[in-house]
């Protein structure tokens, strides 16, 4: 069942990238299947997880906004949630190790989207002074 949640999450991400020639496409689709494979969650952790993770997300966003003028503040705001959810996490995960590695699971996707957009823009680039020869 693993690998079968685990295959659907790749053709998520494989189909939303061949959407879009100059874009990403749905991003939470490619953040899906980005974390499923780096948690190697199980259908059923997938199940409690992703709630979860939504709500921990929406309550985040939300702290943004509302304190987007204090710097300290909404430090501390993202700090407190991120230690509210660390239990909620550690119920669906199992364990504390899994946990942060959500965490870091979600840094990285940052820096790995903003590296296929940097990349698909060299590519494009390319195509066009190639296209000028």
């Amino acid at each position: 069942m693993k690998k079968y949640f685990l295959i659907l999450a790749l053709l998520i991400s494989g189909t939303t990238f061949s959407q879009q020639p100059g874009g990403l496409g749905n991003l939470q689709g490619l953040k899906i299947a980005y974390m499923t494979r780096q948690l190697n969650l199980t259908s059923d952790e997938a199940q409690k997880f992703w709630p979860v993770y939504y709500n921990y997300t929406d309550e985040m966003n939300d702290a943004r906004k509302s304190m987007k003028d204090d710097v300290i503040g909404l430090d501390e705001k993202l700090l407190s949630l991120k230690k509210k959810y660390w239990g909620e996490f550690k119920k669906v995960l199992g364990t504390d190790e899994r946990v942060n590695k959500g965490f870091l699971s979600e840094r990285e996707f940052g820096s790995y989207i903003k590296n296929e957009l940097e990349n698909r823009q060299k590519m494009k680039e390319q195509r066009q002074q190639n296209k000028q020869r």
